[in-house]
Order: C-alpha cells, then sequence, then structure tokens
C-alpha cells in the first residue's frame, strides 16, 4: 500500500485508510465482535495503516473494538478519534442532543478515549462538530494542552467552514481536515475550505468516498435499509433518488470499463487524483470489499480522464440533499 502526509506534517499514512463507523454503529444486528477484530488485523496485514473511529460510535464500543484489535500494533498504526457531542447521562455521547467542545469536556473525553483505545497518545484528536457555543479558539487551545501533555499528537477538525479552520490553526496547527467528499459530493471545493487546507497545509479526510455505499453500484431504488442506518432517513437515498442517481454510476462504469476496474475503484482513484494530500477511508467490514478498495491506489486517472470524468459530472444533476 502507498503512503501519503497529511499536509505538511509529518504524520504519514496508508493512501487508504478505513473507516470502522459501521463496525459497531447504525447496524442491526451489530456485526460479531470477533470477527470485526479478525477483520482489523487482516487490514493491517494488507497494509492498512489508518483507522477512524469516534467516541460517540456506539457509543464507546468502536472505541473499544478499535482498541482491542489493534493493539498488538501499537506504533505501526495510526488511529484517529473525535469528541464534541453533550453526554446523555444513560446513554454517553449522542448526535441529536447537543455538542459539548467546552475544554474541560474535550479533556474528560480524551482521557476516557485513552483507555478505550489503549494507547499513550491519540494520533489525531478530532472536533466532531463544531461547536457555536464554544468559540473554536478555546477548542484549539484544550488540544494544544493535551498535545503538550503528550496525550495527542495532531489536533483535526471535522466539517468545519473555511473561517473556523483558520481561527484554529492561528492558535494549534491543524494537521487533517475530516469533511465529506467524493465525486458526488465536492462543496468543500466551492466554499473555500479545499483551498484553505491547501493554502495552509492542512491535509484532507474523506469521508464517505463511496458516497454512503451508493457508488459501489450495488445499490438501486429495490434497496431496503433498517430503520437505524443513517440512509433510511436519507433525502439521497430515497427510492426516486437511487432510482435518478444511476447516472452516476453509469459513469464510473464505463470509465471503469476502459481502465479494467470497478466502480467504486473508479470512485476513489478520483479522491485520490484531486491532491496528494488527500487520504479517503472508506468504511468496509469485508475483506473482498477491502482489497477491491485497496485496488484504488494502483489506477493512474490521466489528465484526460480526469476531464473526461469533469465533463460527464457537468452535465449530471445528483438528486436528493445529503443530510
Amino acid at each position: 500500500m502507498q503512503k501519503r502526509k497529511l499536509g505538511n506534517s509529518n504524520l504519514e499514512v496508508s493512501a487508504l485508510g478505513l473507516g470502522c463507523m459501521r463496525m459497531s454503529h447504525d447496524e442491526s444486528p451489530l456485526p460479531n465482535r470477533q470477527e470485526m477484530i479478525a477483520f482489523l488485523h487482516k487490514a493491517v496485514e494488507r497494509g492498512i495503516t489508518f483507522f477512524d473511529t469516534a467516541e460517540v460510535y456506539g457509543p464507546f464500543i468502536n472505541e473499544e473494538l478499535v482498541g482491542e484489535a489493534l493493539e498488538p500494533f501499537r506504533g505501526q498504526v495510526v488511529i484517529a478519534t473525535k469528541f464534541g457531542f453533550k453526554h446523555d447521562p444513560k446513554k454517553g455521547p449522542v448526535p441529536g442532543v447537543g455538542l459539548d467542545s467546552r475544554p474541560e469536556q474535550i479533556k474528560r473525553v480524551a482521557e476516557a478515549s485513552l483507555k478505550r483505545l489503549r494507547v499513550e497518545a491519540i494520533d489525531i484528536f478530532y472536533q466532531h462538530r463544531v461547536d457555536p457555543n464554544v468559540p473554536i479558539e478555546d477548542v484549539a487551545g484544550a488540544v494544544k494542552d493535551l498535545i503538550q501533555a503528550g496525550k495527542v499528537k495532531h489536533f483535526g477538525l471535522s466539517e468545519a467552514d473555511a473561517k473556523n479552520i483558520r481561527r484554529a490553526h492561528a492558535v494549534q496547527p491543524v494537521t487533517a481536515l475530516q469533511s465529506e467528499y467524493s465525486i458526488w459530493w465536492r462543496t468543500i471545493e466551492e466554499n473555500d475550505v479545499l483551498p484553505t487546507c491547501e493554502e495552509l497545509g492542512i491535509g484532507l479526510v474523506s469521508y464517505s468516498p463511496l458516497g454512503r455505499g451508493y457508488l459501489t453500484g450495488t445499490i438501486d431504488e429495490t434497496t431496503t435499509f433498517a430503520s437505524v442506518d443513517i440512509r433510511s432517513r436519507n433525502p439521497r437515498f430515497t427510492p426516486e433518488a437511487r432510482k435518478a442517481n444511476r447516472v452516476v454510476i453509469d459513469l464510473l462504469t464505463r470509465i471503469g470499463e476502459q481502465k479494467g476496474a470497478t466502480s467504486p475503484q473508479i470512485a476513489l482513484a478520483w479522491v485520490l487524483a484531486q491532491k496528494p494530500w488527500i487520504v479517503p477511508i472508506p468504511g468496509s467490514r469485508k475483506l473482498a470489499h477491502l482489497d477491491d478498495n485497496m485496488g484504488a491506489a494502483e489506477i493512474e486517472l490521466t489528465a484526460d480522464d480526469l476531464s473526461d470524468i469533469e465533463k460527464a459530472m457537468t452535465q449530471i444533476t445528483v438528486v436528493g440533499d445529503r443530510y
């Protein structure tokens, strides 16, 4: 597996990372824990060194899973986790109950995440979502304290806008921004986020680079989702939207046939081709999917290929809002 550096930092990771959320979150029933541990071991053996989790996934159990599975590879892998959701006294951090990035809360979360991940320092500590009630400078300052204390190595933001990125970076350099980015969701190109990352030397970690599975070509208007699956209530995943958006799959299939590649490989290769400091983190729970995804790193999209894709996408209107 090829390696990439996140922006101007010295943090080197595999060109593709692995999103771990659905190994223990938004699934019913949950995948078998021992099978997921074995899967994570296989991912490391295949060259994946970058793993993404968060305290809110589960909550807590995803960090525990990742921590247990990757403990034998301590020092060989990079684990990123996140803080920022308000804690329900009974459920823990839950999306929808509010945000909480107060410095004292950030530091409490860090201590708990360190234990669950079984590490001495968190490799990347992201603010999961910007908290409008806490100045971003205070957030950056709290993470800076954790870095100086040796409990965190790198500061990250998730879904932050350009203004907040700049304000945070002025207090504590931001190593990585995690935001949704794919061939069918490119807002960060238009709202100054991607140019800001390039200017400041911040790496981009692209989540949902396969469009929450749609860009694999295996989902159509007849596909059903469990009620806990976010796609069951996502405007871009209504049956009508899924049918209308097949034109995107047709494009990926056409390019794939020219390259001897699959649709998801072309979707990931497109993300990789945008900037050398972008690292996509597709989620996967099956070795066949992982191996297919990893093949994307070996595909070279030429300038003509990218131009062809760009021209085709300008003629396509993707149906459905992101959330």
